[in-house]
């Protein structure tokens, strides 16, 4: 956290239950109810963070392994640390989970990435039950149908974060559609992002500067495949 403050970020993102007391990622069941002790190791991880960066934004993200029970007693001990928003907090086919979450925590509340079109979105917005969407361009139909999410979320008064935790085509495409956007709220770099055998798949190195993208000029997206990428895919050619 430290590193990317230092670096001009003022906002991470962060999964305090994912990983176990020593580390492992999943070393213990994050799904469904959480034991107390689990409850109590992510807030005690997230208030290390708040005391760290006392005017960094604080992603909560709980990638829809908990229930709306859990979700509602770990954000409501959250809440105290003014948290920036709550990432799925719980899995998403059913929008009136949400609808509870929201009335029972003061955290905003987000999520998308397992939402696809405009029909999926539409219970979510009709009860105002999220105050963020995150719609993955690769899972929702494109740059086009991404494009009418967003506009139909403002209609909604509901901000925008595009989930970007592929590589550099998907991250390219994101920052195109946040940049005709009037309700972006925040781009999401995703470690992923960082791993060279990803960023040597484009000829584009797209970094933040002082903690903020620019938004590629280039023709299309603003990005191309590289030789390495093009020798080492698997080409279908559809007759």
């Amino acid at each position: 956290m430290r590193k990317a403050m230092a670096e001009g970020f003022d906002a991470i993102k962060v999964d305090p239950i994912g990983f176990d007391r020593n580390g492992v990622w999943m070393g213990r069941s994050s799904r469904g109810i959480l034991q107390r002790d689990q409850m109590q190791l992510a807030v005690d991880r997230v208030s290390a963070m708040r005391d760290a960066g006392p005017d960094v934004d604080i992603i909560i993200e709980l990638h829809a392994l908990t229930d709306a029970t859990t979700s509602v007693q770990l954000g409501r001990e959250l809440q105290k640390l003014g948290c920036f928003y709550y990432e799925e907090p719980t899995q998403p086919l059913n929008a009136k989970l949400f609808r509870e979450i929201h009335d029972k925590v003061d955290i905003p509340i987000a999520t998308g990435e397992r939402v696809y079109t405009r029909w999926g979105y539409r219970p979510f917005f009709e009860d105002h039950s999220i105050n963020i969407i995150q719609p993955d361009l690769c899972n929702v139909g494109g740059i086009t149908e991404g494009k009418k999410i967003c506009d139909y979320a403002h209609v909604y008064d509901i901000g925008v974060q595009v989930h970007c935790c592929g590589g550099p085509v998907s991250a390219a495409a994101a920052l195109q559609l946040e940049a005709v956007i009037p309700n972006f709220v925040i781009h999401e770099l995703h470690a992923s992002a960082l791993i060279d055998d990803n960023i040597r798949l484009c000829k584009y190195d797209y970094v933040a500067k002082d903690g903020y993208f620019e938004t590629p000029d280039r023709p299309g997206i603003g990005q191309e495949l590289t030789d390495f990428a093009l020798r080492n895919a698997e080409i279908v050619t559809v007759k």
